[in-house]
């Protein structure tokens, strides 16, 4: 008997291939039967029609920030809501684990790291995650059972450095013996089912002090070791950070990646290639990497968003803004010293400077000030100027435009809620962001989700993309929309059975309107622990999801089921070879 059967849906398979109505049947978590509609004879104890709705395989992540939210929103939210059944996590050099058992500050260390460089509240990583692990392996056990998506987990870098080397992880090298211990490490973290690597080399990532993260200080070979270390496991990857992510890779970055990936013989994958017209020398300058890796026996794959996600700014805390050159110095003054260097015209002049300069990178898109859109407001002085736009007020008032947001955001002692208008929504880019998703070696994601919680919402980029392909630009057709967020980061990942609606896979299943299907506008709850805010969206016309066979989300609303598996590299993964 099935376990249910969903009649008369529109199948978009996640191969490519033309959608079908079929009927497909479900059984002890997998796909049992997909047949012509009405040619199911088996019983159901329950069934569905799902006429005039689209069924597809779950969405796959391949780049979030679950690591700790999991503890406290098994459901994985917003992503689950928007149909993803999937997430990779681990990225960026950061995990929670390993902890060294007899250092009990390296999680305190490790909590205000991941609070400063992924946006997480302090509040909720301190009150919402048990921290009673210590090796990778219990971590994941921590996490086994109790989660609603299916979650794999690359090692973090910056943890084994600090397990094995304490303080010194951060400006030390380590001695021989250390990075025989740190291999180690890392080798009893893939025997355990961690996914594989993950490193930043970046100069955006600080620690809670103040200081550049650990792998930051990582030589060339000991990244190469552990590259190597990555080879003898099965189903494992790469996953990598450098400065030039951001804009455009110099050509020792392009070294580096090419000689991990080849040591490794497995993909590894970066976040994110922005793509924009005003900068056409960008994409064939990061794909260049990619091209080098398939002569060298690698394969070096950019992750890229298929939307503009909204981020909003303040001049009130840590934000983008505080990356550009120069203006970190100034953004990190107390308040009040805050506001009066940012009211001095030389300082402000020279904040301009720094803005437009090559050394910004791509950072130069937040800066035309005029075009910022006002949030939330605080004061009295700016009652009826959310929503508008800086270059009207700067006008009406006769002033510079960045003099004008300063003053705003003064007036609510910066607090002032700031979101920039993207500067890359004209039809050349969308041109160019098309023509780049059909490159062998791009693919879809970078949604970041479960950090920089109060600054973005990357989780619903699924739903926004499906409802563009269907009813709004139409840049690809919806067989190779779904496939793009389904089997190719399946395959990306050597997942086993899943991507695809196909008999005998894991039933991992969203079930969508297609004249609906959207997210809602992102809008600021207070649903963390300790009451911390976050930015969360509505998904639009997805009438249910499945997790391993199990309704996880029905019409937007979770079912408190926790079917997700902890996917471990080798059991639930194969290897995918560059070789």
């Amino acid at each position: 008997m099935l376990d249910h059967l969903i009649k008369g849906a529109t199948v978009v398979d996640g191969t490519g291939a033309p959608a079908r109505v079929a009927d497909v049947g479900i059984r002890d978590g997998r796909i049992a039967v997909v047949a012509e509609q009405g040619a199911v004879a088996e019983e159901a104890r329950t069934s569905e029609d799902a006429q005039g709705r689209v069924l597809a395989p779950g969405f796959v992540d391949p780049h979030t920030h679950y690591d700790a939210q999991l503890f406290w929103d098994p459901y994985a939210t917003p992503s689950l809501n928007h149909g993803v059944t999937t997430v990779a996590g681990g990225n960026c050099g950061f995990t929670l684990a390993p902890l060294h058992p007899d250092r009990p500050g390296d999680a305190d260390y490790t909590r205000r790291m991941m609070s400063k460089v992924e946006g997480m509240s302090l509040v909720a990583l301190e009150e919402g995650a048990p921290w009673s692990w210590s090796s990778f392996g219990e971590y994941l056990d921590a996490l086994e059972g109790r989660v609603a998506v299916n979650a794999g987990f690359m090692v973090g870098h910056c943890a084994l450095r600090r397990y094995v080397m304490g303080a010194d992880a951060v400006g030390g090298q380590p001695t021989p013996g250390q990075l025989e211990e740190m291999l180690n490490l890392f080798h009893e973290a893939m025997d355990a089912g961690a996914w594989g690597l993950s490193t930043t080399q970046s100069s955006t990532h600080s620690d809670g002090d103040g200081q550049p993260v650990a792998s930051r200080h990582a030589q060339p070979a000991e990244l190469l070791a552990l590259s190597r270390a990555v080879a003898e496991h099965e189903g494992t990857q790469l996953e990598a950070i450098v400065a030039g992510c951001l804009d455009q890779f110099s050509d020792d970055e392009i070294d580096l990646f090419v000689e991990m990936s080849a040591a490794a013989g497995r993909p590894l994958n970066w976040n994110v290639l922005t793509i924009d017209s005003a900068v056409p020398e960008r994409v064939p300058r990061q794909l260049v990497a990619s091209e080098r890796a398939r002569k060298a026996g690698g394969r070096i794959v950019a992750l890229t968003m298929p939307i503009l996600t909204p981020m909003n700014m303040s001049l009130g805390t840590f934000c983008a803004l505080n990356l550009i050159p120069g203006w970190g110095e100034i953004l990190g003054l107390p308040v009040p010293e805050r506001i009066a260097k940012l009211r001095e015209p030389d300082v402000r002049a020279e904040m301009l400077r720094h803005a437009a300069s090559k050394e910004a990178g791509v950072f130069r898109r937040l800066t035309d000030f005029a075009r910022y859109v006002i949030g939330d407001t605080y004061s009295e002085a700016n009652e009826g100027l959310t929503g508008r736009v800086v270059a009207d007020i700067a006008a009406e008032r006769g002033q510079e435009p960045f003099a004008c947001l300063v003053e705003i955001c003064a007036a609510d002692e910066l607090r002032t809620v700031l979101w920039p208008m993207p500067t890359d929504n004209d039809p050349e880019s969308w041109t160019l962001r098309a023509e780049t998703w059909q490159h062998e070696d791009v693919m879809l994601g970078g949604s970041d989700a479960g950090a920089h919680l109060d600054r973005m919402c990357g989780a619903p980029y699924t739903t926004r993309f499906i409802g563009d392909c269907l009813r709004g630009r139409k840049l690809v057709g919806l067989e190779q929309a779904v496939k793009m967020l389904t089997d190719d980061p399946a395959r990306l990942f050597g997942l086993r059975e899943r991507g695809r609606i196909a008999e005998g896979y894991h039933a991992d299943l969203v079930l969508f309107d297609p004249e609906r299907i959207d997210a809602g506008k992102a809008t600021l709850v207070h649903d963390l622990p300790g009451d911390s805010p976050r930015l969360d969206s509505k998904a639009i016309g997805v009438n249910a999801v499945w997790v391993n066979g199990v309704e996880a989300i029905r019409e937007d609303v979770v079912t408190g089921a926790v079917p997700g598996k902890i996917l471990r590299s080798g059991r639930d993964t194969k290897t995918v070879s560059t070789k």
